[in-house]
């Protein structure tokens, strides 16, 4: 009997140990940067152990990743960010998003026989404005000297650095690889595309990286980065002109935010798309969580449809809200959540909610908590793949393709103009309760709302930590419109026959995609000082707390 008993506890010990994600949270008194790549993220820690504030880092890390993710970022995007001030608890956020060309328009296009928004190509340009971003947020809240921040980013590009396995499936790919070849610069820049573990050199870049270092903002929108910018439009028939590089300013803006049960969940207003993840969470809200779990039928219903409705408002109402008014007071609002649920059948996929076109991007997001215990929530994208694949002559970045967010359609709001800033898909995020205060993104196009969605319900309704919520088993509503979506095998089997019989047309894909999302989360507990972090396995990277000086 002793020795049965003794059997039974030691399979109930084994069985209690062990979890059901991968990587453990980073956790620290120290400061920690959280990036998609583990040289960005390392290069942000040692700005931390420097005395560097969050921002500092997050430059640091931004511009390394310009260099080891030149597909998905760099100098030639947009920025959005979110600064929490631990000694205040005052939110401030940035919207560093470029603006359609002065010659750019609907009548320009449509003489060229251009019916539609390009996607990619000097067309889809808008101009950049993730530097000037940078410079602002340093500007009010950084310690360290500007030209410190860029030393990292100057060396990797000027000296190489190994490529990771989720950067090679990117650029390794025959898509983008025939479409880099449409450009000459983009061509000799970026091909061949290197292999997982070459080294990679970006010299011209590097020079772009060290004149912005020394001359500041002024060399990207005046200087000799300026003039090299204008004269790549100019060689392909863009409209690009000096003015409208000279005369961009990045705009300080009041984050949105709603209650979902306890905690305040904040997103950037228009004209990104954050307001469709609060409202996707307000209507999540109206009903109380799945009792089988984050991964039964039930709750993946409930998510699936939410995001549907939710999407279906986003591609409806956001636009620049400089040129139209979103309702976001109404599409935020309790009464408004009640309203759009009741549209959920519990047992029936609904494939008739009407929405926008899809779009994909690539971007990347990154997380700080300095040593004081601020943080900021830090998100900037070229767009698709290398953006418009345009590269700027003699600098070594490409220039994204912003203007695709925009539509021709006269009739809606988010119509291109002159001076006008498209939809975006970019969107940091923050949540608090109490003491706990949480930055956080998930970044990849359309997914971005949904992602960021499903992660704080994964932490707040069914208990999971930063890491675990990251990591769990994500969908993606390839379509807004109709019942067709993709999620990852881990799902189970059972959820998946469940989910297929209420009506969904499921493509099960691998366990860990891209495709949904590479996301960042940090978690600072402002009674105690600790910070935990975490760091999404669908991307290279990490997160990487400060050395201790």
């Amino acid at each position: 009997m002793k020795r049965l008993l003794s059997a039974l506890a030691l399979v109930t010990t084994l069985h209690a140990q062990g979890r059901n994600y991968g990587r453990s949270m980073v956790i620290s008194q120290q400061g920690i940067v959280a990036t998609s790549q583990v040289l960005a993220s390392q290069a942000g820690a040692q700005i931390l152990a420097r005395g560097g504030s969050a921002v500092d880092a997050a430059i640091a890390a931004n511009a390394v990743l310009g260099v080891t993710e030149p597909m998905m970022t760099g100098m030639g995007g947009d920025l959005f960010a979110i600064y929490w001030d631990a000694k205040t608890g005052k939110l401030t956020g940035l919207n560093g998003s470029g603006v359609a060309p002065q010659g750019l328009s609907r009548e320009f296009l449509n003489k060229k026989d251009i019916m539609t928004m390009p996607g990619q190509g000097i067309h889809s340009v808008t101009v950049p404005g993730a530097v000037d971003g940078w410079y602002k947020m340093h500007q009010r809240f950084g310690k360290l000297p500007w030209k410190d921040l860029f030393q990292a980013a100057i060396a990797f590009a000027e000296q190489g650095f190994p490529v990771h396995e989720g950067v090679n499936e990117y650029w390794d790919s025959n898509s983008l690889v025939k479409n880099l070849n449409a450009n000459n610069e983009s061509a000799r820049v970026f091909l061949p595309a290197p292999k997982t573990g070459d080294l990679f050199k970006n010299p011209d870049m590097a020079r772009a990286l060290r004149l912005l270092a020394e001359k500041g903002t002024d060399a990207f929108y005046k200087g000799v980065i300026a003039a090299a910018i204008l004269q790549t439009s100019q060689h392909l028939g863009g409209t690009m002109t000096a003015q409208d590089l000279a005369s961009f300013s990045s705009e300080w803006v009041e984050p949105v935010s709603i209650d979902y049960r306890g905690w305040r969940v904040y997103e950037l207003p228009p004209n990104g798309q954050g307001f469709a993840a609060l409202e996707m969470l307000n209507i999540m809200g109206t009903r109380p969580p799945a009792p089988a779990g984050a991964l039964s039928a039930a709750e993946l219903h409930e998510r699936i449809e939410a995001m549907k409705l939710a999407y279906s408002d986003v591609h409806a109402y956001d636009a620049d809200p400089r040129t139209y008014h979103a309702p976001l007071e109404q599409l935020l609002s309790n009464k408004y959540a009640q309203k759009r649920a009741a549209l959920i059948n519990a047992e029936k996929a609904n494939c008739e909610v009407a929405a926008g076109d899809p779009v994909g991007s690539n971007t990347t997001y990154l997380t700080v908590v300095d040593q004081d215990g601020n943080i900021t929530s830090w998100i900037q994208s070229l767009y698709s793949a290398f953006g418009s694949r345009v590269t700027v002559e003699g600098m070594g970045f490409a220039l994204q393709n912003r203007g695709a967010g925009f539509t021709l359609d006269a009739r809606h709001p988010n119509v291109l103009a002159p001076g006008k800033r498209p939809f975006h898909t970019i969107i940091p995020a923050f949540m608090e309760r109490g003491d706990e205060h949480i930055g956080f993104g998930i970044m990849g196009g359309n997914v971005q709302p949904e992602a960021h969605a499903q992660f704080v319900s994964n932490f707040v309704d069914f208990g999971m930590n930063l890491q675990e919520a990251l990591e769990a088993p994500r969908f993606f509503k390839s379509n807004a419109a109709g019942c067709e979506l993709s999620i990852e095998s881990r799902v189970p089997a059972a959820t998946v026959r469940q989910l297929t019989r209420r009506g969904h047309v499921i493509q099960t894909l691998r366990g860990y995609m891209e495709l949904m999302g590479r996301g960042q989360a940090i978690l600072h507990n402002s009674k105690t000082g600790t910070n935990f972090a975490a760091s999404d396995p669908r991307a290279d990277g990490s997160a990487i707390p400060a050395p201790i000086n």
